[in-house]
Protein backbone atom coordinates (compact mmCIF):
# COMPACT_ATOMS: atom_id res chain seq x y z
CA UNK A 1 0.00 0.00 0.00
CA UNK A 2 1.31 3.16 -0.87
CA UNK A 3 2.52 5.83 1.44
CA UNK A 4 1.91 9.50 1.06
CA UNK A 5 5.01 11.12 1.00
CA UNK A 6 3.70 15.02 0.36
CA UNK A 7 0.68 16.87 -0.59
CA UNK A 8 1.29 19.46 -3.69
CA UNK A 9 -0.49 22.37 -4.62
CA UNK A 10 -0.74 22.77 -8.53
CA UNK A 11 -0.40 25.83 -10.95
CA UNK A 12 -4.51 24.66 -11.27
CA UNK A 13 -5.83 25.56 -7.60
CA UNK A 14 -8.73 23.37 -8.80
CA UNK A 15 -5.70 20.39 -8.84
CA UNK A 16 -3.90 18.90 -5.49
CA UNK A 17 -1.21 16.57 -6.31
CA UNK A 18 -0.17 13.86 -3.80
CA UNK A 19 3.21 12.75 -4.19
CA UNK A 20 3.83 8.66 -3.01
CA UNK A 21 6.79 7.15 -1.24
CA UNK A 22 5.87 3.98 -3.96
CA UNK A 23 5.32 3.75 -7.07
CA UNK A 24 1.70 3.03 -7.57
CA UNK A 25 1.87 2.49 -11.82
CA UNK A 26 5.76 1.28 -13.19
CA UNK A 27 5.28 3.85 -15.94
CA UNK A 28 1.57 3.20 -16.78
CA UNK A 29 -0.53 6.83 -17.43
CA UNK A 30 -3.83 6.77 -16.27
CA UNK A 31 -6.11 9.39 -16.65
CA UNK A 32 -9.83 9.95 -16.23
CA UNK A 33 -12.19 12.43 -17.03
CA UNK A 34 -15.28 11.04 -15.51
CA UNK A 35 -16.60 7.83 -13.39
CA UNK A 36 -17.74 6.37 -16.75
CA UNK A 37 -14.35 5.96 -18.16
CA UNK A 38 -12.87 4.66 -14.45
CA UNK A 39 -14.61 2.30 -14.95
CA UNK A 40 -12.24 -0.54 -14.63
CA UNK A 41 -9.70 1.17 -13.00
CA UNK A 42 -9.94 0.49 -9.12
CA UNK A 43 -7.91 3.31 -7.40
CA UNK A 44 -10.00 6.27 -9.88
CA UNK A 45 -13.34 4.40 -9.14
CA UNK A 46 -12.93 4.74 -5.72
CA UNK A 47 -11.88 8.87 -5.97
CA UNK A 48 -14.78 9.48 -8.19
CA UNK A 49 -17.35 8.13 -5.40
CA UNK A 50 -16.06 11.42 -3.89
CA UNK A 51 -18.10 14.29 -4.42
CA UNK A 52 -16.52 17.25 -6.85
CA UNK A 53 -14.14 15.01 -7.79
CA UNK A 54 -13.80 15.51 -11.88
CA UNK A 55 -10.35 14.16 -13.07
CA UNK A 56 -8.11 11.43 -11.92
CA UNK A 57 -4.73 11.34 -13.47
CA UNK A 58 -1.61 9.25 -11.77
CA UNK A 59 1.45 8.12 -12.94
CA UNK A 60 4.47 5.82 -10.77
CA UNK A 61 4.55 7.88 -7.80
CA UNK A 62 2.02 10.74 -8.60
CA UNK A 63 -1.97 11.20 -7.91
CA UNK A 64 -3.33 14.62 -8.88
CA UNK A 65 -6.93 14.88 -8.51
CA UNK A 66 -9.00 17.54 -9.57
CA UNK A 67 -12.02 19.18 -8.62
CA UNK A 68 -15.01 21.00 -9.42
CA UNK A 69 -13.81 24.38 -7.29
CA UNK A 70 -16.82 23.65 -4.86
CA UNK A 71 -14.98 22.13 -2.27
CA UNK A 72 -12.73 22.95 0.36
CA UNK A 73 -9.42 21.61 -0.11
CA UNK A 74 -9.16 20.47 4.00
CA UNK A 75 -12.28 18.59 3.73
CA UNK A 76 -11.64 16.97 0.61
CA UNK A 77 -7.98 15.75 1.98
CA UNK A 78 -8.88 14.11 4.24
CA UNK A 79 -11.94 12.08 2.12
CA UNK A 80 -8.99 11.63 -0.40
CA UNK A 81 -6.24 10.25 1.38
CA UNK A 82 -7.70 6.62 2.19
CA UNK A 83 -8.44 5.29 -1.11
CA UNK A 84 -4.95 6.50 -2.20
CA UNK A 85 -3.32 5.10 0.77
CA UNK A 86 -5.36 1.86 0.19
CA UNK A 87 -4.10 1.87 -3.40
CA UNK A 88 -2.79 -1.15 -4.69
CA UNK A 89 -0.03 -1.28 -7.53
CA UNK A 90 -1.07 -1.24 -11.24
CA UNK A 91 0.28 -3.07 -14.36
CA UNK A 92 -1.52 -2.68 -17.06
CA UNK A 93 -5.14 -2.89 -17.25
CA UNK A 94 -7.98 -2.61 -19.89
CA UNK A 95 -8.53 0.97 -20.73
CA UNK A 96 -11.83 2.38 -20.87
CA UNK A 97 -10.42 5.93 -22.29
CA UNK A 98 -12.03 8.12 -24.78
CA UNK A 99 -9.17 6.71 -27.51
CA UNK A 100 -9.29 8.99 -31.03
CA UNK A 101 -7.98 6.24 -33.63
CA UNK A 102 -5.43 7.15 -35.32
CA UNK A 103 -4.82 5.92 -39.19
CA UNK A 104 -1.52 3.83 -39.80
CA UNK A 105 -0.55 6.27 -42.19
CA UNK A 106 -0.44 9.02 -39.19
CA UNK A 107 1.26 6.92 -36.53
CA UNK A 108 4.10 5.71 -39.44
CA UNK A 109 4.88 9.56 -39.86
CA UNK A 110 8.44 10.29 -38.64
CA UNK A 111 7.26 13.89 -37.68
CA UNK A 112 5.12 12.27 -34.95
CA UNK A 113 8.23 10.12 -33.43
CA UNK A 114 10.24 13.44 -33.11
CA UNK A 115 7.59 15.82 -31.77
CA UNK A 116 6.77 12.66 -29.05
CA UNK A 117 10.53 13.00 -27.92
CA UNK A 118 10.69 16.61 -28.18
CA UNK A 119 7.67 16.49 -26.16
CA UNK A 120 9.44 13.89 -23.88
CA UNK A 121 12.17 15.88 -23.54
CA UNK A 122 11.32 19.21 -23.08
CA UNK A 123 7.26 19.69 -21.99
CA UNK A 124 6.45 16.40 -20.19
CA UNK A 125 8.76 16.07 -17.31
CA UNK A 126 7.37 20.11 -16.47
CA UNK A 127 3.56 19.17 -17.43
CA UNK A 128 4.03 16.31 -14.65
CA UNK A 129 5.97 18.36 -12.23
CA UNK A 130 2.80 20.55 -11.94
CA UNK A 131 0.43 17.06 -11.60
CA UNK A 132 -0.67 16.58 -15.56
CA UNK A 133 0.79 15.50 -18.56
CA UNK A 134 0.05 15.64 -22.30
CA UNK A 135 -1.12 13.09 -24.96
CA UNK A 136 -1.01 12.84 -28.58
CA UNK A 137 -3.84 11.89 -30.13
CA UNK A 138 -2.49 12.15 -33.77
CA UNK A 139 -1.04 14.28 -36.56
CA UNK A 140 -3.71 14.69 -39.36
CA UNK A 141 -1.71 16.56 -41.98
CA UNK A 142 -0.44 19.36 -40.72
CA UNK A 143 -2.67 19.30 -37.71
CA UNK A 144 -1.01 17.42 -34.51
CA UNK A 145 -3.73 17.05 -31.91
CA UNK A 146 -3.06 16.66 -28.68
CA UNK A 147 -5.08 16.11 -25.18
CA UNK A 148 -4.01 17.60 -21.82
CA UNK A 149 -4.31 15.72 -18.48
CA UNK A 150 -4.71 15.32 -14.70
CA UNK A 151 -4.13 19.29 -13.72
CA UNK A 152 -3.39 20.53 -17.03
CA UNK A 153 -6.80 19.83 -18.33
CA UNK A 154 -8.73 22.20 -16.59
CA UNK A 155 -6.00 24.85 -15.72
CA UNK A 156 -6.96 27.71 -17.88
CA UNK A 157 -2.85 28.57 -18.79
CA UNK A 158 -2.71 25.02 -20.20
CA UNK A 159 -4.82 26.33 -23.05
CA UNK A 160 -3.16 29.80 -23.93
CA UNK A 161 0.82 30.13 -23.01
CA UNK A 162 1.67 26.26 -22.28
CA UNK A 163 -0.04 25.45 -26.00
CA UNK A 164 1.29 27.95 -27.14
CA UNK A 165 4.75 27.18 -26.13
CA UNK A 166 4.41 23.48 -27.49
CA UNK A 167 3.40 24.88 -30.57
CA UNK A 168 6.63 27.38 -30.92
CA UNK A 169 8.92 24.21 -30.53
CA UNK A 170 7.06 22.01 -32.90
CA UNK A 171 7.58 24.23 -35.45
CA UNK A 172 10.92 25.20 -34.69
CA UNK A 173 11.16 21.52 -36.02
CA UNK A 174 8.44 21.49 -38.60
CA UNK A 175 7.23 25.09 -39.03
CA UNK A 176 4.02 23.52 -41.42
CA UNK A 177 2.54 21.55 -38.34
CA UNK A 178 -0.61 23.65 -36.32
CA UNK A 179 -1.40 22.46 -32.42
CA UNK A 180 -4.88 21.75 -31.49
CA UNK A 181 -5.96 20.55 -28.45
CA UNK A 182 -8.81 18.07 -27.87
Amino acid sequence: MPKIAEIERTPNPNAIRFVLKDPISQGVTRSYESAELAGKDPLASELFKIENVINVYYVDKYVTVTQDGKADWNDLLRKLAPPIREAEAIGELESDDEEVHVSKEAMNDPRLAEINQMLDDQVRPYLLADGGGLKVLGLEGNILKVHYQGACGTCPTATTGTLYAIESMVRRIHPEIEVKTI
